[in-house]
């Protein structure tokens, strides 16, 4: 009778988790990132790749959730060797409902990609067609991270941040 009891009770914890963790994760808002010059899981214009300008694309962020004090992004191919990161950029202002082309927003802050440059580093797979992810995050803080900073870096300074999520997928192959 005595184990019963304790399973029940234990189920009961582990309903009750799964019921607070399911509650944490549907308070994420749709932030929603679009760009004029390409659909989701469409091509990449030749020019905001390394066969072009090697300039990021503009880029076009609606929905932001009430509360938000920055945004984040995070453009990487994850079928690269490794996931390769291409741009990272943060404390973009949460007015800001464009990044134009070959632009950062104003008191932005462009952290170091996989190139080792800080800038956006465009499309350049080797063999085949990669996706590549245009992330962003509604965060309820500006972030105290340096320029130097990578990937992993501001993903540790999202954590416990994050009021809302959005991607648009592009698809590139080199000719």
């Amino acid at each position: 009778m005595g184990y019963r009891v304790i399973a029940i009770s234990f189920m009961v914890m582990v309903l009750l988790f799964a019921v607070s963790l399911a509650q944490e994760v549907s308070s994420i808002a749709a932030l929603k990132i679009t760009s004029p010059a390409f659909q989701n899981t469409g091509h990449i214009p030749k020019q905001y790749t390394c066969d072009g300008k090697d300039i990021n694309p503009p880029l076009m962020i609606a929905n932001v959730p009430q509360g938000t004090k920055s945004i984040a992004l995070i453009c990487d191919d994850p079928d690269a060797s490794g996931t390769w990161v291409h741009w990272v950029l943060w404390n973009i202002d949460p007015n800001v409902e464009e990044i134009k082309e070959d632009t950062i927003p104003k008191g932005a802050v462009e952290g170091m990609n996989d190139f080792g440059r800080h800038r956006y580093g465009g499309p350049c797979p080797p063999l085949g067609t990669h996706r590549y992810f245009f992330k962003v995050y509604a965060l309820d803080t500006v972030l105290d991270i340096g320029p130097n900073s990578q990937k992993a870096a501001l993903e540790q300074a999202m954590k416990g941040h994050i009021l809302g999520e959005g991607q648009l997928v592009g698809l590139y192959k080199q000719r």
